[in-house]
């Protein structure tokens, strides 16, 4: 199988393209009518969306091959040390917000093994059914050495749904662009022989930053 990469060459992600159109037509649509309050609240959801939605251009860096890198843009809120059936050691919690990149992009070079999406609610992730009851995917990449990254991504306070374009068996490049998340929380599960390279508090890119090094 090749290895596949999703490209998007425009200034919107492909997942944004209706909201952002759809906000444009609307400012137009009042501006002809002569509603200028309206048109001018279109105009400020069009620069919005086109701002939650923006599509960067990231290069993959010069990183080892056994590099573990972000799949999406936010701050390191948590990292746990966790015992898991299935050889998990660590747990990287990452929050990402309105301001952040809404991309997704896959952490290593791996096969897509494990992928399931769960509609769910939205609410805050103070709530305490925020684990249960929202809208989540879970994605499992598994490398040709055998090595797993768990990559869990659970929408907040979100007016867009989790989109997610890729599917079981898919073979994936590193920085390949695999959804959308707007505003929510992610955790990669990683292996308990990577050595972790980021701290609580840290920034970090989808594709970017060094998340850790397989052993």
């Amino acid at each position: 199988m090749e290895w596949m990469i999703k490209t998007n060459l425009f200034v919107i992600a492909r997942g944004g393209i209706t909201y952002v159109s759809f906000s444009l037509l609307a400012a137009i649509i009042f501006a002809l009518l002569g509603f200028e309050f309206f048109s001018f609240i279109s105009v400020v959801f069009f620069l919005a969306f086109s701002f939650i939605f923006r599509n960067p251009e990231r290069q993959l860096l010069n990183f080892e091959a056994q590099s573990i890198l972000s799949p999406v843009d936010g701050v390191v809120t948590a990292i746990e040390a966790i015992e898991d059936e299935n050889a998990y050691g660590f747990c990287i919690t990452i929050r990402s917000d309105y301001t952040h990149v809404s991309l997704l992009r896959t952490p290593i070079n791996a096969q897509l093994a494990e992928f399931s999406l769960t509609k769910g609610a939205k609410l805050p992730s103070s709530s305490k059914h925020f684990e249960t009851l929202n809208e989540n995917a879970l994605l499992i990449f598994k490398d040709d050495s055998g090595n797993r990254v768990k990559v869990v991504h659970r929408l907040t306070q979100s007016f867009a749904p989790l989109n997610i374009d890729v599917i079981n068996g898919d073979k994936l490049m590193k920085t390949t662009r695999y959804g959308l998340m707007v505003c929510g929380v992610t955790k990669i599960y990683l292996p308990s022989d990577v050595r972790v390279n980021v701290n609580i508090g840290s920034d970090v890119n989808a594709s970017q930053t060094l998340l850790g090094f397989f052993s």
